[in-house]
């Protein structure tokens, strides 16, 4: 006869795998640390003499963290979570979250251009805002809606883009190679206002905790010439 105690055993064994393997979803993949010093651009345009403004739209996960960091870069000017590379005209969070309209959680950031660099806004968008070696996931959360890509305004940002890749990935700064899509913009769709700004006001929530915080925490250690706190 088959002991009682057999089953008790693997149903334990069954929640302890179950509550191990959701602890490690909920975290995710640990980012890759890129090769130090981090390389500048070397294909960049040279600070504006006069002010002015100028958008790109950045892909990088959850848009949260990436509204964050660019929330506090000296010479950002704003910041809006949104969507933006999908099919599907004004998507709501929970169409895209599906992953079946082709958006990807977006940021589009508006900067003076006489204050930082399109180059400089990407170095700190490749080295602290996200990993640009993980496909289709960043960190816990997984899906072609959460991939890294730029979406160009004008071929200038393309070319600096472009070239960017090509000078990380042959000087090898990460062990894997970049996967970020560079596309032409078409359109941005604004995300609900509960999306805007989030982290301001979720500061001890864990996902922010643990995914976010370091982010920041990264951007000032790094570049302190372009950390502003707000």
């Amino acid at each position: 006869m088959r002991s009682p105690y057999i089953g008790k055993i693997f149903a334990v064994l069954v929640i302890v795998a179950f509550v191990g393997w959701t602890a490690v979803h909920s975290i995710g993949l640990k980012p890759a640390e890129p090769k130090l010093p981090f390389p500048k651009p070397a294909t960049d345009e040279p600070l504006a003499s006069a002010k002015g403004q100028e958008k790109v739209v950045l892909a990088g996960g959850c848009f949260w963290g990436v509204e964050a960091v660019y929330d506090h870069t000296k010479g950002v000017i704003s910041t809006v979570s949104g969507y933006a590379g999908g099919h599907v005209e004004h998507p709501g969070y929970e169409m895209v979250s599906t992953g079946l309209t082709g958006h990807a959680e977006s940021v589009e950031v508006t900067f003076d251009p006489s204050q930082i660099s399109f180059g400089q806004i990407l170095m700190i968008y490749f080295s602290v805002a996200h990993d640009p070696t993980q496909l289709n996931r960043q960190g816990p959360d997984v899906g072609s809606q959460y991939r890294s890509a730029i979406f160009y305004t004008s071929e200038d940002q393309k070319r600096i883009a472009t070239a960017y890749v090509e000078q990380l990935n042959e000087a090898k700064t990460y062990k894997s190679k970049i996967v970020t899509q560079i596309a032409p913009f078409a359109a941005f769709y604004r995300a609900e206002e509960y999306h805007q700004h989030y982290l301001e006001s979720h500061m001890s929530q864990p996902y922010i905790v643990y995914n976010d915080l370091p982010k920041l925490s990264n951007l000032k250690k790094a570049y302190p010439e372009f950390y502003v706190k707000n």
